[in-house]
Formats: C-alpha cells, structure tokens, sequence
C-alpha cells in the first residue's frame, strides 16, 4: 500500500542563511552517522547561469538542512564544508543534473552514489526519485513543484517542502538500491560508473566552451545559404551576451525560431522586427532596435568571412543512412546491437548503460585491420581507450566481436527512438 508522505517527518527546517546558522549545521551533521544525502534546486529555463539556489542535506542523527546559497557565495565556509565532508559518501540522486552546480558552488565530493544510476544498473522499471520511493519504499512524494523558479525570494514554504522530502527519503532509496544490486552481483559495477561520472565532471570543469554552440539553434534545417547561416551566428551570440548580462535564460530572452525568422525574413525597421518575433520573447521591452543592429551589421560581411553552411563532424553518421554509405559497417552495427539488445534483457541493464551506443557505431564503421582472431582483443583495448568501464568491456566485448565478421544486416527499424540516449537521467 502506498503511503502519501506530505511533510518530512522530522519536520521542514528553518532555511540557513547566515553565517551561525551555518555553523550550527556543521556541528549536527558530524555527529551524524554514515553517508550524506545531498540535492540542489535550480532555475534551469528561467536563468542563465546553472547555479544552485537550493542545497538540501541530510544525514542520519545530523538532521535535515536547508541552504540558502547565495549569502554564501564564494564563502570560506564551503571549503570548511569540504574539510570535514568531502571524504564521506555523498548519495545523490541523478548526479548528472546536480554536480555541475555543485562543483561551481565548491563543493567538492570524493565519492557519491548515484541512486538514479545504480537503479538502472539494478534492473528497476522506473528510476526517478518519486516512481523509486514508491516501488522501494511505498511512499509517495508530492512532486508538483518540480519547475518552478527558485530563484525567486523569498523561497515559498511549500517549495520547501517539496525540496525537503527530497532528502529525507534519499538514505533508504540508497539502501534499498544498494540491496538490489549486491543481490543480482552489480554492485562493484555501479560503484566503477559512480567514479567515471565524478571523474569526468571534475575534469570537464577547465574546459573550455565550445565556440559553435549556435549551430544548434533550433530550426536550422530551414537554412540554405551561407550569408543566413552568419545572421543566425551573430544573432545567436548577441543573444547569449545579453542572456548572460540579466541572467536569463537565453529562450526567454528570445526564441530560437525567432532568431531563424530574423535571419530569413530580414525585417528593416524595429517595427517589423517587433512582428517577426512577436511573442517569441519574455522580455517586457524587447531590444528590438539591438536586434535590427545585430542584423544589419551581420548583412555587411564579406563572402570570406560567412561560416560554412556545413562543418565536419567528428561523430558518427547517424544510423538512418549507415545503409546506405555503408552497407557493411551497417550489417555489422545490426548484429552488434541486436547481440546487446538481448543481453541487456537477461542482466536486466538498459542498452545504453550496458555500453554507450555511440562506442558502439564507432566500432563498427570500419572494420579493423587484423585478422578476426584478434577482433575481440582489439575491441577491448579500444573500448578501454574510449573510456568504457571494465564492468562493461567484460559483458560486451566478446559480442561486439562477434559482430565484425557479419556481412549480411538484420532487418531493424530504419530509427530507433534510443538512437542518441547516450547518458539517460531521470529526476522526478
């Protein structure tokens, strides 16, 4: 029977804010005992920036805490934080959603435990926090204030709530997680990709943006000249500019189809510039005179200095065409996945954790130049290379092996819908 839990049953806390508060909970949180269970609420579609405008932690016999993070902006007491924390287990739910945010507020966790992950490892239906807390707890978690804004202050007490029940459950989904897993022998396997998620966060932090980020912009398809392609460019990046100056999110201050109908339809005056994106921005007093300006100057360059209308791209082709550009590497990657299909049914992993597809497509596009004795040797120090998880070499490598030889396709789906589902999260 499922059990509705409304409030935390410990109660909701008061949310930190100052310096003694925070201190306070420093104190109750060491004399707590095992891992901490941590969360973190943004305002993902209203603001720019991906920072955290909410922390929720708790640890048993340390009690349930709320922080507020913006007093603490670049506060020492984040680092006091790390001294005494940073080497427990931090158990978090979907870490690829919160670490980001954590890491930039400098937070800086050694060892996690996804519960989001190690339940798709596990086998479990449906892995976000509320179907979880169901299925292992039989608690149900109101969760109707998954998208609000928390950026706002102040922060309503219901919002609260909702934040606090996050936590609260947290330390028993993660055990019965851990249950699960050490029952069907995968806990060592959850345990290598809780580590290759926190590695690769950490070391994607010095990277640098990718400068064409705006060749993403929704509604490119529409394009065919080089000149649009630059309009598009310029508008994208003024765009981004000026999302960054007021902290919003770039689609609030104007639509992507927006800056592809700026670009295509040219308007001449803010007038009808107005027109062109009429509700397409949330902004009370567009800029429409900026965005004429951005236009006209971008219509002014050269020949020379357009970008391509097309860029080389260093992924693989997209399997819809492998049958035709190449009818081989495509019956190889039919065999390949369909052998990875049915082990994924049998150890009860999702496809795409079992190994990530595009690993996949990578292997079988040529096949390698060695004798087929060899294949499965070569397999696995490319996967290796490719920065796979031992756990996952061992249960695919022979297969994908066994699938270079293969000349004739299986017949499939000309597009599949887990295609490009190459790191799956669920939240709520």
């Amino acid at each position: 029977m499922i059990t509705p839990l409304l409030t935390p049953r410990a109660g909701v806390p008061e949310l930190i804010s100052t310096n003694s508060n925070f201190e306070e909970m420093l104190a109750q949180l060491l004399n707590g005992d095992g891992p901490i269970a941590i969360d973190a609420e943004r305002a993902s579609g209203y603001k720019y920036s991906q920072r955290a405008y909410l922390i929720q932690l708790y640890r048993r016999n340390g009690g349930l805490h709320l922080i507020d993070p913006i007093p603490f902006a670049g506060s020492h007491f984040w680092k006091k934080f790390n001294k005494n924390f940073a080497s427990f287990e931090w158990v978090i739910h979907a870490s690829t959603q919160d670490l980001p945010c954590l890491l930039e507020l400098g937070l800086d966790p050694q060892i996690i435990f996804d519960t989001e992950l190690g339940a798709r490892i596990a086998g479990c239906p449906k892995v976000g926090l509320g179907p979880l807390s169901e299925s292992l707890l039989e608690l149900q978690l109101a969760k109707e204030h998954s998208a609000v804004d928390w950026s706002i202050r102040p922060l309503k007490p219901e919002w609260l709530t909702y934040a606090a029940l996050d936590v609260d459950v947290l330390l028993d989904i993660r055990e019965k997680v851990e249950s699960l897993l050490i029952e069907k022998n995968k806990l060592e396997w959850a345990q290598e990709d809780f580590a290759s998620v926190l590695k690769n966060f950490k070391s994607k932090q010095d990277q640098p943006v990718k400068p064409d980020r705006w060749r993403k912009t929704s509604g490119m398809h529409k394009v065919r000249d080089r000149l649009t392609m630059t309009l598009i460019r310029d508008l994208w990046l003024s765009r981004d500019e000026l999302a960054q100056e007021l902290d919003l999110a770039p689609g609030r201050v104007l639509g992507d189809e927006a800056i592809v109908d700026i670009a295509i339809k040219r308007p001449t005056t803010s007038e009808a510039m107005a027109k062109v994106i009429s509700w397409r921005t949330k902004l009370e007093s567009p800029p429409f005179n900026r965005w004429l300006t951005v236009l006209n100057n971008s219509l002014q360059t050269p020949l020379d200095q357009q970008v391509e209308l097309r860029v080389s791209s260093t992924s693989m082709p997209p399997f819809k065409i492998w049958k035709d550009k190449n009818p081989l590497g495509y019956a190889r990657l039919t065999h390949a996945r369909a052998k990875i299909a049915e082990l994924s049914v049998v150890i009860e992993v999702p496809a795409e954790n079992l190994i990530t597809p595009e690993l996949v497509r990578k292997l079988c596009w040529e096949l390698p130049p060695i004798d087929q004795s060899k294949y499965e040797e070569f397999i696995t120090t490319e996967l290796r290379k490719l920065g796979a998880r031992d756990w996952q070499i061992d249960q695919v490598a022979q297969l994908i092996a066994s699938a270079l030889p293969e000349t004739t396709p299986l017949v499939v789906p000309e597009i599949e819908p887990s295609e490009e589902a190459e790191e799956p999260v669920a939240k709520p």
